[in-house]
């Protein structure tokens, strides 16, 4: 299932360190990439699709993603291949419904047609790239140069993860050159149980989000509603704080709150209906500037549980790209840059985060605010981490070559 906030979109070009002409030599191709991940390329567009759309325009890059099951037995196991931004395959494979609960006879499968579609293709020098230990049952027997894992939430705590996750994910250690980590917090955890894990956290495309600032054309279905509006962009999950949302609105009817995502996991019954309370639904990546310049503050509305123990929110940079200020629970990796920083603000309770959002509605006109943030996000951006993940392969394949 998805697990995080934002969706599809054309990504800008990166401006990549090899471009000009290097005083050394010039580093050879980096191998094919095949990308093994739970998340489907085209619901949203987050970390995996920051990446490998990057590593896409310097080579080719097959995304894998979960199979598809048909109603008909008689189906037989075959690849579907989608082609995505700067000719990334987006690879599906098709399956009998016969096989659907038989987890090994899925495996197999699944690990034979991914072998012949390797050979029809000529597949021969390639690395590995996990975001999920899952997928070990169809790729362990493959012979990869390198193994990435990129873990970029702590999977094994989200609703409905499958119990033998913690088992791939040991057996995924033993097999990885690296692990990175999608925050500070969960490579605290991760670098205990492997030598080479490397933390990137949630990073920013700074002039996407960056449009936010100046004027925009109102979409349609949010132009209706009052302000000060209060927003939410992120999978409407059981990360979400259910109950802090309903207190909010309660409490603050002269408020309206904007909610944008997809509801998965959870009963859509049980969310908030006040009036104040507004649910857009899925919005194309490309979209999200325009939504978040009739905010008037952005929250991260994330319950205190074990699904967020870890969690980097990717949307925390995004939002102060787009100029808003912020309120957020206290999730670890946001109070840690951010709330340490005092960029974004951080609230416990309800009450709290009310009073929160109260002085972040007179924040906009906080120049040093604005001048503080605006210097640290120049510090981050997803050209940066793909750049350091790209020095830290070509090290580990120089020294296998």
């Amino acid at each position: 299932m998805p697990l995080s906030s934002t969706a599809e979109s054309p990504v800008r070009a990166s401006d990549h360190p090899h471009s000009a002409a290097p005083a050394t030599p010039v580093p050879t191709a980096l191998p094919d990439v095949i990308c093994f991940a739970h998340l489907h390329w085209d619901f949203v567009w987050q970390r995996p699709q920051h990446l490998m759309s990057r590593f896409a325009q310097q080579g080719r890059v097959f995304y894998v993603e979960e199979p598809f099951f048909h109603a008909d037995d008689l189906v037989e196991p075959h690849m579907e291949v989608k082609e995505r931004q700067h000719g990334l395959k987006v690879l599906v494979v098709h399956l009998p419904n016969r096989l659907r609960g038989q987890e090994d006879a899925t495996d197999q499968a699944q690990y034979e047609v991914l072998s012949q579609y390797f050979q029809e293709q000529g597949i021969s020098n390639y690395l590995f790239w996990y975001y999920t230990p899952m997928a070990l049952g169809k790729s362990r027997h493959f012979t990869p140069r390198l193994t990435i894992y990129d873990c970029m939430d702590e999977l094994a705590a989200f609703k409905f993860a499958p119990p033998a996750l913690q088992e791939r994910e040991q057996e995924l250690f033993r097999k990885a050159d690296y692990v990175f980590t999608g925050g500070h917090t969960l490579y605290e955890a991760k670098r205990q149980q492997h030598s080479d894990a490397h933390p990137f956290p949630s990073s920013i495309d700074k002039a996407h989000f960056g449009q936010a600032r100046q004027p925009m054309p109102e979409p349609q279905d949010q132009a209706g509603i009052a302000h000060p509006r209060v927003g939410f962009f992120g999978v409407v999950d059981e990360r979400l704080d259910i109950e802090l949302l309903r207190k909010l609105a309660e409490a603050h009817p002269e408020w309206q709150f904007v909610i944008i995502g997809p509801v998965v996991k959870i009963d859509p019954a049980t969310l908030p209906r006040q009036q104040n309370v507004h649910y857009l639904g899925s919005k194309d990546y490309q979209e999200l500037p325009a939504y978040l310049q009739g905010w008037d503050v952005a929250t991260l509305l994330f319950a205190d549980n074990e699904s967020t123990k870890f969690i980097s929110p990717t949307k925390t940079p995004e939002y102060l790209a787009a100029g808003r200020p912020v309120v957020s629970t206290p999730i670890r990796d946001v109070v840690r840059p951010y709330g340490e920083l005092n960029l974004v603000q951080i609230a416990a309770t309800a009450d709290e985060f009310g009073k929160a959002i109260e002085i972040a509605l007179t924040q906009t006109q906080d120049t040093d605010w604005r001048r503080r943030t605006d210097e640290y996000l120049a510090t981050i951006s997803w050209d940066q981490t793909w750049e350091q993940m790209v020095a830290l392969l070509r090290r580990k394949l120089g020294a296998t070559a």
